[in-house]
């Protein structure tokens, strides 16, 4: 995006999930800043009303907000919640899949296990039901642009944190098998790592403590509370890239909001598509150097 392109998502609407806080709520914020008309839904009905009485006076004329409050996990209530927003917004065309939780703290045999199955379901569940209830809605053809947040469990190991984790490394794979069997359709499929953040999730984690999370990871929550953390505009700037005509083609990949220079990969779109760059891959020992563990 450029100073000269502050309107670069006028006409165009959003379904952004988990928009009542943190991330989600930048993400509209910057969204209604761009022109955009959004709805926000996530399970707290009172933190949406005042997140979109919030929004609507960021917005201009023409340009329409609404909120409801629903569980992204529940099919149901998002078959309802999209047909809203059609309705609200007067169609739809991106979908920012943001809400997540951490889920339990613990190692996997002592975990509460109904807490790490409710991770799961959250993350996993609550990504599935939105993009196959947009994608499944004839009246939502106008539909281009699907935005999946990931996480740092995506691509590290996360001791005592492994629903979160495990959640996070299916969503990615998610979002390129959907952008592969959306190939050819114009619909953009992509995942964002947004990077550390100071959100409600680094609070559970210091709650939590280093017996229930393991110390190197609350050493390093510690450091970040202290440094502040990624800030939150650098994630709502990739998500308004993504949500924008400028990065039409580009697909199937994750993208660091805060390590890649997203920016400038429009140059590079036919080299993009053929490669697999940016991917969730499996590193080979001769990728490594090792000259003994491949054929």
């Amino acid at each position: 995006m450029t100073d000269s392109e502050p309107r670069h998502l006028a006409g165009r609407a959003a379904l952004i999930t988990g928009g009542n806080r943190g991330l989600g709520l930048e993400i509209a914020s910057a969204f209604v800043e761009a022109g955009a008309s959004v709805m926000i839904t996530a399970r707290d009905d009172a933190l949406l009303q005042a997140a979109a009485t919030d929004l609507r006076n960021r917005a201009g004329p023409g340009q329409a907000v609404s909120w409801r409050a629903a569980d992204v996990s529940d099919e149901a209530a998002m078959k309802e919640v999209v047909a809203a927003a059609v309705r609200d917004l007067g169609g739809l065309h991106v979908l920012v899949n943001n809400a997540g939780v951490y889920g339990p703290f613990g190692t996997i045999e002592t975990v509460d296990w109904q807490a790490w199955v409710d991770s799961i379901v959250i993350n996993l569940f609550g990504s599935v039901i939105p993009i196959r209830t947009v994608l499944r809605d004839s009246s939502n053809s106008a539909t281009a642009k699907i935005i999946q947040l990931s996480g740092g469990g995506a691509t590290n190991p996360l001791p005592r944190i492994s629903g979160y984790a495990a959640s996070k490394a299916a969503i990615v794979r998610l979002a390129e098998t959907v952008a592969e069997e959306c190939r050819g359709f114009g619909i953009d499929v992509n995942a964002i790592a947004p990077g550390a953040l100071n959100t409600r999730l680094l609070d559970e984690v210091l709650a939590a403590g280093p017996e229930q999370v393991g110390e190197t990871f609350y050493a390093r929550a510690i450091k970040q509370k202290e440094d502040g953390g990624v800030p939150l505009e650098r994630g709502a700037e990739l998500a308004l890239f993504l949500a924008s005509a400028v990065s039409d083609g580009i697909t199937g990949k994750l993208i660091s909001a805060l390590w890649d220079d997203w920016q400038v990969w429009p140059q590079y779109r036919a080299e993009l598509a053929k490669s697999d760059a940016y991917t969730l891959r499996r590193i080979t020992g001769r990728d490594r150097g090792l000259d003994w563990g491949d054929r």
